[in-house]
């Protein structure tokens, strides 16, 4: 049965289903035992302050010791506050976590979870406020996992602890108030499987986290105008290519939306993917809708100026529509 909840207590439902049917999933990081904090409150009074523990804010220690603990034979969970703040952790992410299976030709697991907010809040400045998902996603070892809704973020977040492997899940600061209905009972959805968001024959917008949604309303403004199909790829890592170039095939156009940096970003990889894969079918270039590769600025108006938004999409789609 499906009820109404937000994106943040959707992924605490999920942590919450885990730590009850598996004694070996443990929890921990910046302030996950706050009772302020929507997407774990509740766990430590219900499981423990072994099994769910605050880190200290030494990035590099808790998240080393959620590698060495995943080695060891637990399932941790572990939570960064900021995406930003994993910049100081990056060999214990990017060397220990990632590639350590491979490293040991098989034989060492690292079934973790890293958990992340990520995105700007409006404010939050240069160093708060970044996306990241396109290093994390550059680097091989790791899923990525970046949902856009409350159904998707409990049903990914639900997968990612049931991956042997470790997985990355980025949470958008601005998706953590919104609501939509989510079963009670646990369920889960499989990585690698995009979302059609909306169906159109005009032109493909592949857009990622809380992009989608400005994808969805740019779609819905050009309604009867433009018809729009909106692609969701959930997952970046791995990604539905044939999802995608599906699409393209049937609409013959593609804008890809993405709030990361524009250079070597999301965007520029489905732009690439299509122009080796799915050339023939494209009747105008690619066009992209991303941060123009500056640092997110403090002052909200001009934050507002870098970041894209369904006024910027729908632009987009008019030029490629030309």
């Amino acid at each position: 049965m499906a009820r109404t909840i937000s994106y943040a207590e959707a992924i605490c439902e999920a942590q919450r289903d885990a730590l009850r049917n598996d004694p070996d999933v443990i929890l921990f990081g910046e302030n996950v035992a706050a009772p302020w904090r929507p997407s774990t409150k509740g766990l430590k009074e219900e499981f423990g302050k072994v099994r769910v523990r605050d880190a200290p804010i030494t990035e590099t220690a808790f998240i080393g010791a959620g590698v060495g603990a995943a080695i060891a034979g637990a399932k941790p969970i572990v939570e960064l506050m900021l995406i930003d703040f994993g910049l100081v952790a990056m060999d214990q992410i990017l060397n220990q976590m990632a590639k350590t299976t491979y490293m040991t030709g098989g034989n060492v697991n690292v079934p973790m979870v890293m958990r992340a907010i990520y995105g700007a809040r409006g404010g939050g400045a240069a160093t708060h406020s970044e996306c990241l998902y396109g290093i994390y996603a550059h680097m091989p070892g790791m899923k990525i996992v970046v949902p856009s809704n409350p159904y998707d973020a409990k049903g990914l977040l639900a997968t990612a602890i049931n991956d042997p492997n470790p997985v990355v899940v980025f949470e958008h600061v601005k998706l953590t108030n919104m609501e939509g209905e989510v079963p009670e009972d646990s369920y889960s959805i499989p990585f690698g499987v995009a979302n059609l968001v909306r169906e159109g024959t005009d032109v493909t917008v592949v857009a990622v986290g809380r992009m989608v949604n400005e994808a969805a309303k740019a779609a819905d403004e050009l309604k009867g105008k433009i018809s729009v199909e909106v692609i969701d790829p959930r997952t970046l890592v791995p990604l539905d290519e044939e999802a995608i170039l599906k699409s393209v095939a049937k609409t013959g156009r593609l804008v890809v939306v993405d709030e990361d940096y524009e250079r070597c970003g999301f965007s520029a990889e489905v732009a690439a993917i299509v122009a080796e894969k799915g050339f023939h079918n494209l009747k105008a270039p690619v066009a992209r809708v991303a941060n123009p590769n500056v640092p997110l600025p403090f002052n909200k108006s001009l934050e507002n100026h870098v970041l894209p938004d369904a006024v910027k999409i729908v632009r987009a789609i008019k030029n490629v529509m030309k």
